[in-house]
């Protein structure tokens, strides 16, 4: 554990609650992923589907871009603009996540969308530069910031699962709405993201949190 991450844990501690669940979980085990677009591709092709469902259509989705690659791997963003429409529905993808994938390649192409540069980026405009790609909302980006990233304080207060685990951490008698949360999280600053993970665990202790990279 570096020495960011024990600063981070002695001041999340300072919360009772919180306190607890760190006491419970251990160590915080976030894992970064560093294949941005495929992230992203991931991401989009998972929007609104069950794992397995998702991870089926995904598989097809692969292969389709492969031409029959013997390895399978992310497509890269050429890799996608190539690929025929009718392999791209033959894979199982809808034409509205068709149209985002091709949204997200070609802006990577074409530099509007500067993913070598988005570390350099503050958080607000990095969600900004994202949500400008078709498909890509705000709770995306933040996932983003965590998991590709390794950004240390974002706190999405419009995540479900969030949500849930505050309210059953401090026994709240509804769930907190995300403009409540947002005014609780001041507390966790600068080490929100930290907060959130430990949160998430506390509802699903050993499951890997991190929705960008779903198996």
């Amino acid at each position: 554990m570096d020495a960011k991450t024990s600063e981070g844990l002695r001041a999340l501690a300072s919360d009772p609650t919180l306190r607890k669940i760190i006491d419970r979980i251990g160590p915080p085990r976030i894992a970064r992923h560093r294949d941005r677009f495929g992230a992203l591709v991931r991401a989009i092709v998972y929007q609104q589907l069950s794992g397995k469902a998702a991870g089926t259509i995904h598989r097809r989705f692969v292969e389709a871009c492969g031409n029959g690659r013997k390895t399978p791997r992310e497509p890269e963003p050429e890799e996608i603009l190539g690929t025929s429409l009718v392999a791209l529905r033959s894979a199982g993808l809808s034409r509205q996540k068709i149209a985002y994938l091709q949204d997200l390649a070609g802006r990577t192409l074409d530099g509007r969308l500067p993913l070598d540069r988005l570390g350099r980026m503050s958080d607000d405009e990095i969600i900004k530069t994202l949500t400008e790609v078709k498909g890509i909302g705000r709770w995306t980006a933040e996932m983003f910031l965590i998991f590709s990233l390794g950004r240390p304080d974002v706190w999405p207060a419009d995540d479900l699962g969030l949500r849930k685990a505050v309210q059953k951490a401090y026994r709240l008698r509804e769930m907190p709405l995300p403009r409540a949360l947002v005014a609780r999280g001041e507390r966790f600053r600068p080490f929100r993201s930290y907060a959130t993970w430990y949160f998430w665990q506390s509802l699903a202790p050993g499951e890997p949190a991190d929705p960008l990279n779903a198996k």
